[in-house]
């Protein structure tokens, strides 16, 4: 405890900065994924404080990020079309699959997989962190032309036919849950539908347009219409906080430009009593628990978005443990990964049942803590208190905040998370990894961020393989080509030796993409040697698919009296090997040698015993 308050000014210093400069990113990400800025306020608050607090990265701050915000803002759309666009009947179903991917988090870290996740490919993580860009680029166009969906009536007319058909059958379905739907009666069900006025088929209007209007596409089948009702009043507004944040940078990078742009445009737009859309009214108070979580939660309607939630649950895992590590190369330390899984579950778990939109370690935000002071895990927990002030002593003048400076801020950040490391060496990588990325990009953008992921995985892995057995059968045939070319310790071997004993010599792991070429490597033997020494000194790994592959030469070569000895058995083939009775029944164990030296002193034996 002691140690734990050492550093207490860092601390607090660190943790107030950070909580600053996490203050419009919070909200516009709340904004972006269509909850409203308090949706994104809140799981900044919660994740951040309890991350910190079970966490395994000391200097660790937490919030809502471009990738999580871009994943939920997909799940959120698709709960929203099931449910008619309507928030209250879809909200327990979407903070049922952020609290599921909190508890995915959770098991992800009792299970030990942290230390796992470095392995997933570049590509796959560069084509989708490009993808996060082009999505947030693309999805704030209509905010930054100050065009909204719902004040286009021209546009939500047309969905006025649709919106008649949705109420009744929801009528419908109502009339069948109550017993009361049938086929020669329909007096209830015309009944009911007199009853619904034109503001109730309006409002499921707007809810469509705004579905259909949502997106990726859905903005690029909108853009000709907010093209021609272009809010320039919105458009200056958003420049100006785009140029404020690039702009400032230059200046100074002491104080953080996205806090300027904010409190600087809104400012203006507040001061001069410009007529603007600000965002959704943020809530008074100490956030809410959202009981509807646990009093309307369906589990069979939940199971659709399981992938969804493990998909989240993932993307944070990596998100946070690769700012962890960007922390441990500044601090000197080295965080704990399945603990810091545990602390990001948790905090985004109790984040979901307050309201709050998913997150993960910020990068950011890290280093302007750990630069600021910030050393122990209680400036992850100011940062969030500073948050929680701010909620309750300036929400109502931050509910005056101009969206389309959250549409600048969020245009910038589009930008910045692109991977152009990546981007820049398309044109140097293998073209198997090119596609990997660009195919990872392009389903993302334009069709589904969870299925692109694990595509990728796939194509990935397969490319992976594949070029292991081209690797494989390339060293194949140069053993081929050069008669298999002694190993040092084979160089003083007699002629008469030679003669009649042939040497195979393995290398690389012995798996599925390698095993047809393994076989034909059998074929190598000449019909002189009697004697077949298998070295496998420089073979780490044999799967099922070489073990068996192994197991069929062998069993071949015994019917054409070939005596077998393997060398230089590493543990894991041994033990496999041992396992099926490659070794013990197929050869015998006193014919498997550690060294070269005690093979050839076998062979030298056993032949003196022939000749005398």
């Amino acid at each position: 405890m002691k140690n734990l308050f050492t550093h207490i000014k860092g601390d607090i210093l660190g943790g107030l900065t950070a909580g600053i400069v996490a203050l419009p990113l919070a909200l516009a990400f709340g904004v972006s994924s269509g909850l409203g800025p308090s949706a994104g306020l809140y799981g900044a608050i919660f994740l951040s404080f309890f991350a910190a607090l079970f966490g395994g990265t000391p200097t660790h701050i937490s919030r809502p990020t471009p990738p999580m915000t871009a994943v939920s803002m997909v799940v959120i759309a698709t709960i929203l079309s099931v449910h008619n666009g309507s928030i209250e009947q879809a909200l327990p179903y979407i903070l049922g699959v952020f609290l599921l991917s909190g508890i995915f988090q959770i098991s992800l870290g009792l299970l030990g997989v942290g230390k796992y996740i470095k392995y997933i490919p570049y590509p796959v993580v560069s084509g989708f962190m490009t993808a996060i860009g082009v999505i947030i680029l693309i999805t704030q166009i209509t905010p930054v032309l100050g065009y909204d969906v719902k004040n286009d009536m021209g546009y939500v007319e047309q969905f006025k036919p649709l919106a008649e058909e949705r109420i009744l059958e929801k009528i419908l379905v109502d009339e069948s849950k109550e017993g009361l739907l049938v086929l020669e009666d329909f007096e209830e069900t015309i009944k009911r539908a007199n009853e619904v006025n034109q503001n109730e088929i309006y409002f499921e209007a707007e809810n469509i347009a705004k579905n259909n209007s949502s997106g990726v596409i859905g903005t690029i089948r909108a853009l000709p219409r907010a093209i021609k009702n272009v809010n320039w009043i919105e458009v200056v507004l958003a420049l100006g906080t785009i140029v404020i944040i690039y702009g400032f940078k230059k200046i100074t990078t002491a104080i953080p430009s996205t806090l300027i742009a904010l409190l600087v445009v809104s400012g203006i737009a507040i001061g001069f009593g410009i007529d603007y859309k600000s965002i959704q009214q943020i809530p008074d108070g100490f956030p809410k628990i959202q009981w509807t979580l646990f009093t309307e939660f369906s589990l069979i309607q939940l199971i659709p978005y399981i992938l969804s939630a493990l998909t989240l649950a993932l993307l944070g895992a990596i998100d946070s443990l690769l700012t962890s590590v960007v922390a441990d190369n500044l601090t000197k330390t080295r965080h704990l990964p399945n603990k810091e899984l545990i602390g990001q579950g948790i905090g985004n778990s109790i984040g979901a049942i307050f309201g709050g939109i998913p997150g993960a370690g910020a990068t950011i935000r890290t280093v302007v803590n750990i630069q600021s002071g910030g050393k122990t895990r209680i400036s992850g927990m100011v940062a969030s208190l500073v948050l929680l002030v701010i909620l309750l002593a300036l929400s109502p003048v931050a509910s005056q905040i101009p969206a389309a400076v959250l549409a600048g801020i969020l245009v910038t950040v589009g930008i910045g998370v692109m991977d152009y490391k990546g981007l820049n060496t398309l044109s140097k990588i293998p073209k198997t990894e090119v596609t990997v990325m660009v195919v990872v990009l392009l389903l993302s953008v334009f069709w589904n961020l969870v299925y692109a992921v694990g595509i990728g995985l796939v194509l990935a892995s397969l490319f992976f393989m594949k070029k292991m057995g081209d690797i494989a059968k390339d060293d194949a045939r140069v053993s081929t080509i050069s008669k298999e070319k002694a190993w040092k310790d084979e160089t003083l071997l007699s002629d008469s030796f030679k003669e009649n004993v042939f040497i195979k010599h393995l290398s690389g792991p012995l798996f599925f993409g390698f095993t047809s070429e393994f076989v034909n490597i059998a074929k190598q033997i000449p019909k002189s040697a009697s004697i077949l020494i298998i070295r496998m000194d420089r073979v780490p790994y044999i799967d099922q698919s070489g073990l068996f592959a192994l197991e069929d030469v062998l069993l071949d070569l015994n019917e054409k009296e070939i005596e077998i000895l393997i060398v230089g058995l590493q543990s894991q083939p041994k033990y496999l090997m041992k396992t099926i009775g490659i070794i013990g029944k197929l050869i015998p164990e006193e014919r498997t040698f550690d060294h070269f030296a005690a093979c050839r002193a076998f062979i030298i034996d056993e032949q003196a015993k022939i000749t005398a």
